[in-house]
């Protein structure tokens, strides 16, 4: 009798294993994301937050309170956020996952985005970029800061990293400063942070997305969009099956300050099987052949577009130098079999600061694997990243 009752006991405990609430399950996932009369339905209630920003059920209001009230630790939260737009600015500091989800009834769809979180600031001059960030990302403010010049701000020895696997779903994070290139304006800042952003949209014009030192940016199957600079940043980004608008060219799309470490790294930005894009049709007539893939932000700079569409906009070269010139030959400004009527074969044979790889070539940079590191530069750090999207 007591081996029969071990058993029943073992299965229930294996049967609750196997069917907790998983946030890489896409039925789990998009269950909680539904609309229903009790908001939590379908999510993992022990661990789920609810924000509305008209009240109803919740007892938060803005996304930045619920996050404000996880206990910092390790421990799993994830906070649903009901239809509508908050103007506010939201800062995870915390070290444990924690996962935003967006209520939705499209949740394979970033078009169809119900919650914008929304905020409007510039880094006027003294003010770093980094608090003009809509969504930030960091354990603390040193972590997060740009900084100037070659090296950007140096972040205090012993800061610790920050949150492990940080995640959105069906969000989207706009700085509407203003409807051009003025200055900086964030709507992404992760620093000494591991980030996915799934189904997620970013809008700004100038330096939409930092990825700062020690951060790993994974984005899929959302959108960013830009005009200057707007994929820049010292650590990882790797940009996967992704729309990314120009609202106008100036500098580059992407702009990057290598860094020298005690061993061998991969920091950079990588592009890949994404569909590079004038924001609207009339735009289109304004920038064509006039946009660049980027620019070296220092001569350590690495930026791969690989498998990926460019419309008619991508001026013929491709990549171009900062003025005054930094690209040297430390500078990696590449592609690897990118098509459409951006990718003109004989301009780029002429291009002095744009590289075509070879199979070979790309094969080092080819996976997130083997591009994301952990803080003492150990690649294959990929354990955060929902590869089931």
């Amino acid at each position: 009798m007591l081996g029969i009752q071990s058993l029943v006991l073992f299965l229930a405990a294996f049967s609750s294993l196997v069917l907790a609430w998983d946030i890489s399950n896409e039925n789990d996932r998009h269950g909680c994301q539904l609309y229903s009369r009790n908001p939590l339905e379908g999510c993992d209630r022990d661990r789920t937050l609810f924000v509305d920003a008209v009240g109803g059920n919740s007892e938060f209001t803005t996304v930045q309170s619920a996050v404000a009230s996880l206990p910092n630790n390790t421990d799993t939260y994830i906070i649903l956020v009901a239809s509508g737009n908050y103007t506010e600015q939201v800062n995870v500091t915390r070290r444990g996952p924690t996962y935003l989800l967006g209520q939705t009834r499209h949740p394979r769809n970033q078009a169809y985005n119900t919650v914008n979180i929304i905020w409007s600031a510039i880094a006027v001059p003294g003010l770093d970029n980094a608090f003009t960030s809509t969504l930030t990302v960091a354990p603390n403010l040193n972590a997060s800061l740009t900084g100037s010049g070659p090296t950007g701000f140096a972040v205090p020895d012993g800061t610790p990293f920050g949150c492990v696997d940080f995640r959105t779903y069906n969000l989207n994070f706009i700085n509407d400063f203003a409807p051009y290139s003025d200055d900086p304006s964030l709507a992404l800042s992760i620093s000494y942070a591991n980030g996915g952003f799934y189904y997620t949209g970013f809008y700004s014009y100038q330096d939409t997305i930092y990825v700062g030192k020690l951060g790993n940016a994974y984005f899929k199957n959302g959108e960013v969009a830009g005009e200057t600079d707007f994929f820049y940043g010292f650590g990882t980004a790797w940009v996967e099956q992704t729309s990314i608008a120009l609202r106008n060219c100036g500098g580059g799309i992407t702009a990057w300050k290598g860094t020298n470490t005690t061993f061998p790294n991969k920091y950079g930005v990588y592009i890949v099987n994404s569909n590079v894009h004038a924001a609207n049709t009339s735009i289109a007539s304004v920038i064509k052949g006039k946009c660049a893939l980027g620019r070296p932000w220092n001569s350590q700079m690495r930026s791969i577009f690989a498998r990926t569409y460019l419309d008619a906009s991508i001026r013929p070269t491709g990549f171009i130098d900062w003025d005054p010139a930094r690209y040297d030959n430390s500078t990696m400004q590449a592609e690897y079999r990118n098509y459409g009527p951006g990718y003109n074969a004989t301009g780029r044979a002429m291009a002095e600061f744009d590289v075509q790889l070879t199979e070979a070539q790309y094969v080092p940079y080819s996976t997130p694997a083997r591009v994301f590191q952990t803080p003492d530069g150990r690649f294959g750090n990929t354990d955060w990243i929902d590869f089931d999207v």
